[in-house]
């Protein structure tokens, strides 16, 4: 960790939370609600920075996770319930309306949605977006080992996921994890499959939880090892292999296989070296290696035939910017599939700040910062609309039970339900933090 990356972290943390907070602030300010306190993080015992001015007092609090406006009369994490005990204010949140009650508990989330929506639609326009198309794989994927466990085929070209075009994929090695299905022209035909679980396991227990599939590359050597038998064979940096005792080899991903079949036995490589074949014989090892590393610049090559950059007009840019956020948004509430699933164990890969401060870029980055703020917005946005108490989707449900049923929820009820969605809230963040830590000692980040 970088005090670049935590910097960054910060300054998005801090753009977002203040944003959050004022679309809670200006509408209890429009509706005549008293807003006691308006903090940027929170301040257990101290706060950092503080001025009151008029009624309200302004601060930045000590401990990083957040921030809140303290609304009088309302029922919040403070748990101070010294005012309730007095006869309701008209000033006070429980004396509004229950359609001006849910209008202040909407707006965070709210100002968090359309944030994101400017944001994406200010890169589109801007920056246009740049991907891989998966349509440019003209020769399709290598697939890993835990990539065929999904389901997946070296040689397939991808074309859906879940029924909807893949077109990118950046996009598509993420969806696809919380996928049914997928669609692939495999051998000229267009097959459709059901992701299997235990494939998705496989990729999530892996370190790289992303690079399952990847495009296909000749096989041009690099380096030779000191003690392998390529280097005694006499085969040379810059040699593309082109087959294996006589059987052609067009890229990198089936020089292993087939190496596999001939382990402690002699081969003819079939190369070519300088635009000239050749013949070399060498002998596979045990493990069926000869002891080479590929030239990575082949690949990064092959890799960039299928780059593609769309700009968008400022009338492209906004309904652009939208779908953005609700796919962003659609992803997230998927994720849900694996993270929650016994088999697939999806919550092994759960991040707290520290694997999250770890993901952003060692040196300033803006577009990647602006990305990531608006991804994060989305984020909180759908936590917060979580209807679990403490949380703001939790006020809004007690908010549409009273204007369902017509009648309040008795003020006790409200106050038990805050300390249990509290304790609850405290004691995840405990359990996240605490496993951040844990991978941060034993670098399995």
């Amino acid at each position: 960790m970088t005090l670049i990356q935590l910097f960054q972290f910060i300054l998005s943390i801090s753009i977002l939370v203040i944003l959050h907070e004022l679309g809670h602030f200006i509408p209890a300010k429009y509706f005549k609600t008293k807003v006691e306190k308006f903090y940027l993080f929170f301040d257990p015992w101290f706060s950092l920075v503080k001025k009151k001015v008029g009624e309200t007092e302004y601060g930045i609090g000590w401990l990083p996770f957040g921030g809140y406006v303290k609304i009088a009369g309302m029922v919040d994490e403070s748990m101070d319930t010294e005012q309730l005990k007095k006869p309701a204010e008209p000033w006070e949140f429980r004396s509004k309306p229950a359609w001006q009650r849910l209008i202040i508990m909407l707006g965070g989330v709210t100002v968090n949605f359309f944030l994101a929506w400017f944001i994406y639609s200010s890169l589109s326009y801007f920056k246009g977006e740049t991907f891989h198309d998966n349509a440019k794989f003209e020769n399709g994927v290598a697939v890993s080992d835990a990539g065929q466990k999904m389901g997946l085929k070296t040689g397939d070209k991808i074309l859906k996921i879940d029924g909807k075009p893949a077109e990118r994929m950046e996009t598509s090695t993420i969806n696809m994890l919380f996928a049914n299905n997928a669609t692939v022209l495999r051998d000229g035909k267009e097959v459709t499959f059901p992701i299997n679980e235990d494939g998705v396991a496989a990729v999530l227990a892996q370190s790289e939880a992303k690079a399952y599939f990847s495009p296909r590359f000749p096989a041009v050597i690099d380096s030779l090892f000191q003690n392998g038998t390529a280097k005694a064979a006499g085969l040379l940096k810059g040699d593309k292999i082109v087959g294996v005792n006589g059987k052609p080899i067009a890229f990198f991903d089936e020089l292993g296989p087939e190496l596999d079949k001939y382990k402690n036995q002699n081969i003819s490589l079939d190369i070519e070296r300088n635009n000239a074949p050749q013949k070399i014989d060498v002998r596979v090892d045990n493990k069926g290696k000869i002891g080479f590393s590929t030239d990575t610049n082949v690949a990064q090559k092959e890799f960039e035939k299928s780059q593609v950059t769309k700009k968008y007009s400022l009338l492209g840019a906004i309904p652009r910017g939208f779908q953005r956020t609700i796919d962003v948004l659609t992803m997230q509430i998927k994720q849900f599939k694996i993270v929650f699933n016994s088999k697939t164990q999806g919550y092994k890969k759960v991040s707290g700040p520290i694997g999250i401060i770890k993901q952003m870029p060692e040196t300033i980055n803006w577009e990647f910062f602006w990305s990531f703020t608006a991804m994060f917005s989305v984020w909180l946005a759908f936590l917060n609309l979580i209807p679990i108490p403490g949380l703001d989707g939790g006020h809004v449900m007690f908010t549409l039970w009273e204007m369902i049923t017509g009648k309040p929820v008795p003020q006790k009820v409200l106050e038990n339900a805050q300390m249990i969605g509290v304790i609850f809230l405290l004691g995840l963040m405990v359990l996240i933090f605490g496993n951040d830590i844990v991978k941060w000692i034993t670098g399995k980040f």
